[in-house]
């Protein structure tokens, strides 16, 4: 399927996303998606009932809400981007049912409830079948959902998550419109717009500056990180600069009240501020990355890119245990144990952060499977200017048409983000002039490309590096992206280490011992076997002078502590003031702060491969 600009009236767009299938994802992201394969996503549906057999999305009598939509937006794009006869084949029934469920006034799915919400999900499910199989069946199905909707949506409006969440629904009827310019769909973009929270407002004016205490959808977490789309998905259809200007402010205003190191910010169920012992929930994880990857594609601002990495190789595999058979639903970036124990969560109960599978909601069961694949499925996107754009980089090949329509394959060969070279080797039938847009990472202060071993000079525009010029077949791009060392301030005068979009912790040595038998996984709770309480050593001004950076290898799963492919060996000392609070880190010290204990070598590794880390941490008195 040909990737398709925006129809009038909308807003033409930088960027477009190819069709699922166009990007073959290789090396460690493969596997990844393997692994992710072998555990929760690849059986699920096996043995935990939510997604069993008996679902209301498969005709049944199960649970018929969000679940299995949620499910299946990871399961299909994993199964198509592997080529996956089994996983295809548990795909099927779900989307053979859910097309064959459109009844005459254009409804669609179980007649259990008539739920705008879980149908926005699905919807985004069908667009990815359609794109990979180009079956015409998803058209039609929502051509006859979208005009039911506009029937219906003024007697019976949006409401609770539906209305929070209006955003989702843009995305799909935009996706139709751009195929079949039906001019009734500007007009339910338009009722959608207006029966949606209004977050451009609040954004202008945000007044949650604190940790929050009572329930409003406006700061639950999840919602928020779907909410920053919106304003953009409206500024498609009313082209008012002040709608992108607010995404902007969004983000800003939430990760300065309740930002984290690893990308993402607080919520455990509600914004809970910048406390590194306050909780994310994995589906605001995974949903903050689909926002990201949409605001890239409208703004074309590569800082988005920087900040999905950020989320992507930090966040996203803290929050799962390696061999995919266990999750979180809340992660600390200082987390010291996972245990049942009463902890300072806005909401969420006791086993919050158990690695288990269905630790407190199980909507994170369902939801975490959309992250890795869809990440893959974006790491590049078409230009306006009919050229190829690396929004993110990890190993992988990417066919699409450029030019006047012409097909191009990229192979993309890098062991980023462990390591500073990406390898691209171009495939053309014949010489073609079009443009490639490489994004330059905002922290990287010395980028170098090459092509065909010689290096070329660029300018950056919005992150990117456009090389415009005629390729040929065998043609190769290289770009260098030194890492350097640099530190993260935090309240206190406590620190994070960074280096390219990892940061850096110090590990707790790990004991998993066994919570609850759910056959066939568990759930786990995870104690310490070392001390976590450290200060380090560091220069703030040259951070880089303080640490010495050992590479190792990278290997089928770099995200687990004794297979870190990076460590950082630094200096610190134990900090014997700073205890546990609430069975959690407590409070930083203020820094710089003074300990007579011995100095000790440390050695950090990546965050998202410490399931207990110290991510903040203390920087000590000279």
């Amino acid at each position: 399927m040909r990737t398709l600009k925006n129809r009038e009236p909308l807003a033409m767009t930088p960027y477009m996303e190819l069709p699922l299938g166009s990007i073959q994802p290789a090396g460690w992201l493969k596997d990844q998606l393997e692994i992710q394969r072998n555990g929760l996503t690849g059986h699920l549906d096996e043995f935990w009932s939510y997604v069993g057999p008996d679902n209301g999305w498969l005709g049944g009598r199960g649970d018929s809400w969000e679940r299995g939509p949620y499910y299946l937006d990871g399961l299909l794009p994993l199964a198509y981007l592997l080529g996956d006869e089994e996983l295809i084949e548990k795909v099927q029934p779900w989307i053979e049912w859910t097309l064959s469920s459109s009844r005459a006034d254009g409804q669609f799915g179980p007649e259990t409830n008539d739920d705008w919400w879980s149908r926005m999900i699905m919807l985004k499910v069908l667009i990815q079948h359609a794109e990979y199989t180009g079956d015409p069946r998803v058209e039609t199905l929502m051509t006859a959902y979208f005009r039911y909707q506009l029937q219906e949506l003024p007697k019976r409006p949006l409401s609770e998550w539906a209305k929070a969440r209006g955003g989702e629904n843009l995305i799909s009827i935009q996706w139709l419109y751009n195929r079949t310019g039906e001019t009734f769909l500007l007009e339910l973009m338009e009722l959608i717009r207006n029966q949606t929270t209004d977050w451009s407002g609040l954004f202008r004016n945000y007044p949650y500056w604190n940790r929050q205490t009572a329930f409003d959808h406006r700061v639950h977490v999840v919602n928020v990180a779907m909410s920053f789309k919106e304003p953009a998905l409206a500024y498609l259809l009313t082209k008012d600069p002040e709608e992108l200007k607010s995404v902007y402010q969004g983000i800003q205003s939430v990760m300065t009240y309740h930002g984290q190191l690893s990308g993402m910010f607080s919520g455990d169920e509600w914004l809970a501020g910048t406390h590194p012992s306050q909780g994310t929930e994995l589906c605001a994880v995974v949903e903050y990355m689909y926002t990201l990857e949409h605001l890239i594609r409208i703004t074309g601002d590569g800082s988005f890119g920087d900040v999905l990495e950020k989320v992507a190789f930090n966040a996203l595999p803290a929050a799962i245990s390696p061999d995919w058979k266990a999750h979180q639903y809340d992660q600390q970036a200082n987390q010291i144990m996972c245990t049942h124990a009463k902890r300072n969560w806005t909401e969420n109960n006791n086993e919050a952060n158990l690695f288990g599978i269905e630790p407190h909601f199980g909507c994170c069961t369902a939801n975490m499977h959309q992250g890795w694949p869809k990440f893959a499925a974006r790491l590049w996107m078409a230009t306006e200017d009919n050229g190829l754009a690396a929004v993110s980089y990890a190993p992988c090949t990417v066919t699409a048409l450029v030019a006047d329509g012409q097909q191009v394959s990229i192979q993309v060969t890098t062991e980023y983000p462990f390591k500073e070279s990406i390898k691209m080797a171009l495939s053309l039938d014949q010489a073609l002039e079009f443009p490639v847009k490489l994004r330059i990472p905002g922290w990287c202060l010395s980028p170098v490309v090459k092509i065909n071993g010689q290096a070329v000079e660029f300018n950056v525009v919005q992150g990117f590096a456009a090389i415009h010029r005629y390729w040929n077949d065998g043609d190769s791009i290289s770009l260098e992206l030194p890492m350097s060392v640099s530190t993260v301030t935090r309240a206190n005068g406590a620190v994070g280490l960074q280096r390219g979009p990892l940061m850096y912790v110090i590990p707790v040595k790990e004991r998993w011992q066994r919570h609850r038998i759910y056959e066939p996984y568990h759930d786990w709770e995870i104690y310490p076997e070392t001390p976590w309480n450290y200060g380090l050593h560091l220069n703030l001004r040259d951070p880089g002078n303080s640490v010495q950076v050992n590479l190792g290898e990278v290997t089928c799963q770099p995200f687990m502590a004794k297979h870190a492919p990076v460590r950082l060996k630094v200096y610190g000392r134990r900090i014997p003031q700073w205890t546990m609070e609430m069975n959690s880190a407590g409070t930083v010290p203020v820094g710089p702060v003074r300990s007579k204990e011995p100095d000790e070598q440390l050695e950090l590794i990546p965050y998202g491969c410490a399931r207990l880390r110290i991510a903040e941490y203390p920087v000590l008195a000279d």
